[in-house]
């Protein structure tokens, strides 16, 4: 059984936390913002592959494969994108309605490049 009911390609900050977050994880969260993005502020644990490196054909990090993929990105168009393309490629993907913006927002933590408080850019 998929861990993605079909037809659902997006889900809220705190549904993709809870799939993404801790020792019980069921799926790899997925950043695909720029270096400069990421830099500044990325949930913890998160695997980062910018979606113009996923556009050009660079494949999935290694942590990234065969796992389900919760895709995020500042607002939620970016992940969108890569959702769909990482579905194409065969990989299970959803997107994070929002991005960074909202995961912010809703209160779940953001670190730097170096792990302090990060911010979103």
């Amino acid at each position: 059984m998929s861990l993605f009911r079909r037809g659902a390609d997006r889900v809220t900050v705190d549904e993709a936390h809870r799939r993404t977050q801790g020792a019980d994880a069921s799926a790899v969260l997925l950043d695909v913002r720029e270096q400069s993005e990421w830099n500044a502020g990325h949930a913890p644990g998160a695997i980062h592959a910018p979606l113009s490196r996923l556009a050009a054909g660079t494949a999935l990090p290694s942590a990234a494969r065969a796992r389900p993929l919760v895709v995020i990105c500042r607002s939620g168009n970016r992940s969108q994108q890569a959702a769909e393309l990482l579905t194409q490629r065969g990989a299970q993907a959803v997107d994070v309605k929002g991005g960074m913006r909202a995961w912010a927002a809703a209160g779940h933590p953001v670190v730097d490049e170096r792990g302090n408080d990060g911010s979103i850019a």
